[in-house]
């Protein structure tokens, strides 16, 4: 995938339990702290397609739900550029390989989680306190 030539975006799949957090507090983190949805093709030092910003829909709801998240923002000019983030549905999730599972717990002193990762676990942290929770 490190190439670009899959078509296959680096993503991750959330289970969660809408009791507990609901779809538009996970899109608020998303476009809060995790990534910049203003950028097209590259995340952070990482470029290509395979880092576009996206969200994988899997079902009308979450569409609906995330195209109107993305709207507000827009006409709020939240951002100083437009929102490129895609919203496409869902066709397949692949699991990365085993090692990438809980990359950031198990290598908390890699410098890549250190410079790209850690601070936006702090900015989750300050930003959204209620919906931070650290399971180490």
């Amino acid at each position: 995938m490190s190439t670009g030539r899959t078509g296959h975006a680096e993503s991750i799949r959330i289970e969660y339990d809408p009791s507990q957090v609901t779809y538009g507090q996970l899109l608020k983190v998303f476009f809060s702290v995790a990534h910049n949805p203003t950028e097209l093709n590259y995340q952070g030092p990482d470029e290509g397609t395979q880092y576009r910003s996206v969200i994988f829909y899997a079902n009308p709801d979450q569409q609906r739900i995330a195209e109107a998240y993305v709207n507000q923002l827009n006409a709020a000019r939240a951002y100083s550029h437009k929102i490129v983030t895609q919203i496409v549905p869902l066709q397949a999730f692949y699991p990365a390989e085993a090692y990438h599972q809980d990359y950031a717990v198990h290598n908390p002193l890699n410098p890549y989680i250190e410079v790209n990762d850690l601070p936006k676990l702090g900015q989750l942290r300050k930003r959204l306190p209620d919906l931070y929770a650290d399971k180490r």
